[in-house]
């Protein structure tokens, strides 16, 4: 669990600092008879929630689509939920989430959508570092 938790924040503080993330292979688990929710489960929705603001918004703003981004996010999810589907399906519908709010709400790229997209940076990074704190050692 230490050694998902680093990668997770060392991938998405890579990401929420350049744009593009660059992930590492982790050695897989083996499945849990059921599902328990890791400690950090409602922290981790939320940075999928703001990650998904933010891959709206970059593409709003700066005009190009990021895959070497979006490769990056899928790699850290299958490295979070390998065999969790349910807690995997939580993610991305937290991360759909985050995109639809934001897609419904601004059509072109504007002072506000900056000033969000800063914003959701500055508080995806605080909680990346707060979850690999708290839960990495």
């Amino acid at each position: 669990m230490t050694q998902r938790l680093f990668m997770f924040g060392f991938v998405t503080l890579s990401f929420l600092a350049s744009g593009i993330a660059a992930a590492q292979s982790v050695v897989e688990e083996a499945p849990a008879a059921a599902e328990k929710p890791a400690p950090y489960d409602e922290q981790l929705a939320r940075l999928s929630e703001i990650l998904g603001s933010l891959h709206y918004l970059r593409n709003l703003c700066n005009g190009d689509e990021e895959p070497g981004w979006r490769e990056a996010a899928q790699k850290l999810l299958d490295t979070e939920t390998a065999s969790e589907p349910a807690r995997r399906a939580r993610l991305v519908a937290a991360f759909n989430r985050g995109y639809r709010s934001f897609a419904a709400t601004h059509s072109v790229c504007t002072p506000a959508a900056i000033a969000a997209e800063e914003q959701y940076r500055a508080e995806g990074a605080t909680l990346a570092v707060e979850i690999t704190g708290r839960y990495g050692n």
